[in-house]
């Protein structure tokens, strides 16, 4: 375990001391750090695919679920959206890094500077893209960065860093060291990562619940702030007023993919519809593959299946009185990540929203769209859910900074 550890306070050591020269960088170096990641992952697309691929048939072989597999693997296609991710975020506009907010007495000015954190941690499950969406979101926004994925993803996070992220920094003229991974595959590390205040101040947590907050606890008790990402599952509440086609093609279009945190977990259905809804829902249910948990059901009526290696392809469905029952139900026993309901009743719809105290709300709409590069058009380091001021929801590159207060001439 001290073995452990040593390898990943060398790479917060290593990215703090480099980090400085990623936060002078002008505007014009990191677009085009961006911009040569982005080129370098299609030129180096072969070799990537093959470190993805060896990743994947080694996952394949110790088991791994099918939405757990989806989630590791990296198609030529996925590829191709990430290369165009980085793009977008190389043509995202910087953060301002000094606002004037007032004149003060006496011939003065308070001006609100944003500067980097310095270092920022991320934790991450199988998901390699993660590894790309996290060091462009820290490069953008001009934090240094380590990064832990977990042991099946370590291969293709490697090669990434390996070929795409650390030569585009230096061609950039920025110190690659800023950006580290971890070379451990230990579930030790992801401890390790979050006892280092001094050098890591923030991590973020992505994974699955029961992990994700047993590390944000320890990072609490050694003085080190996390953003995380917990839990997941959305909602979708189809109300007495809904029309049958689109709540058969809200459900579809939610569950197009299983092993993700913003499908379609819970279904709940006004009473007064369930009959006339129902034939369609079903079918949209068996054409996805998906099995509906009918009540009596067995399990908490939020379990996250997305996180059930052996009944992922499953969805909960219950009957409710009426849309306050859905909105209860929706606030205190799931995650709170989003919720949508489906109806043509504007008032409904209203009513669901002000209800309703989850990080996303959506109306005759997936809650799939709870991502950062679908709804802000830039890649997300995760999506946060904590119910205190501060970035919730997709937290992009424009949440990463601290506030500087300066008090200067006028």
């Amino acid at each position: 375990m001290d073995e452990v550890a040593k390898a990943v306070e060398e790479c917060a050591r290593a990215a703090k001391l480099a980090a400085p020269s990623l936060a002078a960088a002008s505007a014009e170096a990191v677009d085009a750090a961006l911009t040569g990641m982005a080129e370098r992952l299609l030129a180096h697309r072969d070799e990537i695919l093959e470190a993805n691929q060896a990743d994947v048939e080694r996952a394949k072989a110790e088991g791994m679920s099918a939405g757990l597999l989806d989630r590791l693997t990296i198609t030529p296609e996925r590829l191709t959206g990430m290369a165009e991710q980085l793009r977008l975020l190389a043509g995202a506009p910087h953060q301002e890094r000094s606002v004037d907010v007032s004149t003060l007495d006496g011939g003065l000015k308070l001006v609100e500077r944003r500067r980097p954190v310095g270092v920022i941690g991320a934790n991450y499950e199988a998901r390699p893209n993660v590894t790309v969406d996290v060091a462009s979101q820290l490069v953008k926004s001009r934090n240094g960065g380590v990064l832990r994925t977990g042991s099946a993803a370590l291969g293709s996070a490697q090669r990434l860093r390996e070929v795409v992220i650390a030569p585009a920094l230096t061609e950039a003229g920025i110190d690659a060291d800023c950006v580290q991974l971890v070379p451990r595959v230990e579930r030790e590390a992801a401890s390790a990562l979050v006892r280092l205040p001094d050098l890591v101040p923030l991590v973020i947590l992505r994974g699955s619940g029961d992990s994700t907050r047993a590390l944000a606890t320890e990072a609490a008790v050694h003085g080190v702030r996390t953003l995380a990402h917990a839990d997941g599952g959305g909602v979708l509440y189809v109300d007495r007023g809904a029309d049958v086609t689109k709540a058969r093609d809200l459900v579809f279009a939610s569950l197009d993919r299983l092993g993700v945190c913003n499908r379609l977990n819970l279904l709940l259905i006004h009473e007064g519809i369930h009959d006339d809804v129902w034939p369609g829902i079903a079918d949209a249910l068996a054409e996805r593959g998906v099995t509906p948990s009918l009540a009596p059901h067995e399990h908490a009526i939020g379990y996250e299946w997305a996180l059930d290696s052996d009944r992922e392809a499953t969805v909960t469905v219950a009957k409710v009185g009426a849309l306050a029952d859905a909105v209860e139900i929706a606030n205190e026993q799931t995650s709170g990540l989003a919720a949508g309901i489906a109806t043509e009743d504007t008032s409904a719809a209203e009513a669901f929203f002000d209800g309703y105290t989850g990080t996303g709300v959506f109306w005759n709409a997936p809650t799939r769209l709870l991502d950062g590069f679908k709804l802000l058009a830039v890649p997300e380091t995760g999506i946060n859910l904590d119910k205190v001021p501060g970035p919730r929801g997709p937290v992009t590159y424009t949440d990463l900074y601290v506030r500087q207060y300066a008090v200067l001439p006028a």
